[in-house]
């Protein structure tokens, strides 16, 4: 039985001629299994495996069988323990290609697979998100998205988890400690991490611009000194934390279903470190409070930005939601120690 497995759910009435072309080139003749239907995904054992979603959206962005094996995944809290896996999502328009894949690997995550790092290579309907990597190749943009396609399945083939004894967590946050139930709840979590040597950096020591757009040139000299045009708190502490750190947990409230603008603002700051620098290997996790709904939400900005467009891993069941909104009400919830004790094992199989 091959270790690979192409999820490719058929999309009806849709034409998948540039897909097919790009999975062709991706994968060549790897041996690899495909599963196209709900009913062959219910009677497929997908543990441990290598796991390609490649998803047809066509133009509307919808696709009645992938949200049919959507919804088993969302049932299944462990249908994909021990696999690895990347997306590929095609579209016939300029939109829903990034939010379907969001939605599709927080979903796969928290079933219980791992993601690598860059994990979606996406075709929008002209391909002008290729522009610049065709460039960069020599290619035109076809060409270019069926090089990353390769690429990224090269990589979940290949994916190794090194392990160490002695894991280096940054936790980075923006609240006040003493009213924040978010922190409180990582608080809970971190008395269960062992002999990992944990750092902790509030982003409200100091002032935080977010970025500006600086040229590439100009953003990669400042990359080179491990430094960013805007200094502060980002580059004296955020900077060398991450450089040095296994992984990175954001600890994060739920505000207007969305980050906090501190947090938002060091994400986008840490591309000039990653310019010159090599984060992969680095893992993502996150601490999540709402104080009504939307976790999921920020959790999807995450993966977004840390997972997709950075080279952060993604462990399996990389957050932990839960829903408090008065001060301290985090520790009133019944079985929420034990929750955050589970939560805190997984940093350590994640290694």
């Amino acid at each position: 039985m091959t270790n690979l497995v192409l999820l490719k759910p058929q999309n009806k009435g849709e034409n998948e001629e540039r897909l097919t072309h790009v999975l062709e080139r991706a994968i060549g003749r790897i041996p690899h299994e495909v599963i196209s239907t709900a009913d062959e995904f219910e009677r497929a054992d997908l543990k441990g495996k290598r796991l390609i979603f490649a998803v047809s959206l066509g133009a509307s962005g919808i696709n009645i069988e992938h949200y049919e094996i959507l919804k088993k995944i969302r049932l299944d809290a462990n249908c994909f323990d021990g696999s690895v896996g990347g997306a590929i999502v095609d579209g016939g328009s300029e939109f829903h290609t990034k939010g379907a894949a969001r939605e599709l690997v927080l979903s796969a995550n928290m079933s219980g697979c791992t993601f690598v790092g860059k994990s979606l290579v996406e075709g929008t309907g002209t391909l002008k998100n290729f522009n610049t990597i065709a460039k960069n190749l020599s290619s035109d943009n076809l060409g270019a998205y069926a090089a990353s396609a390769e690429s990224l399945v090269k990589r979940v083939a290949e994916f190794e988890q090194t392990a160490n004894s002695e894991q280096r967590i940054l936790m980075i946050h923006a609240g006040k400690s003493e009213s924040s139930n978010t922190i409180m709840l990582w608080d809970m979590v971190k008395k269960h991490l062992g002999n990992a040597k944990v750092s902790e950096v509030s982003l409200l020591e100091g002032e935080i611009k977010d970025c500006k757009g600086c040229p590439y040139t100009m953003c990669r000299h400042f990359g080179e000194q491990q430094s960013c045009f805007y200094g502060g708190v980002i580059t004296e502490r955020v900077y060398p934390e991450i450089l040095a750190c296994d992984a990175l947990v954001v600890v994060s409230p739920n505000y207007n279903d969305a980050a906090p603008a501190y947090i938002t603002a060091m994400i986008n700051r840490l591309t000039s470190l990653s310019i010159v620098n090599q984060l992969e290997g680095k893992r993502l996790y996150a601490v999540v409070v709402s104080g009504y709904s939307g976790g999921d939400l920020v959790a999807m900005q995450l993966i977004g930005a840390l997972n997709m467009n950075k080279p952060f891993i993604l462990p399996p069941k990389f957050a932990f939601f839960e829903t408090a909104n008065d001060a301290g009400e985090i520790k009133k919830i019944p079985g929420i120690e034990k929750v955050a004790e589970g939560f805190a094992r997984g940093f350590v199989c994640s290694n």
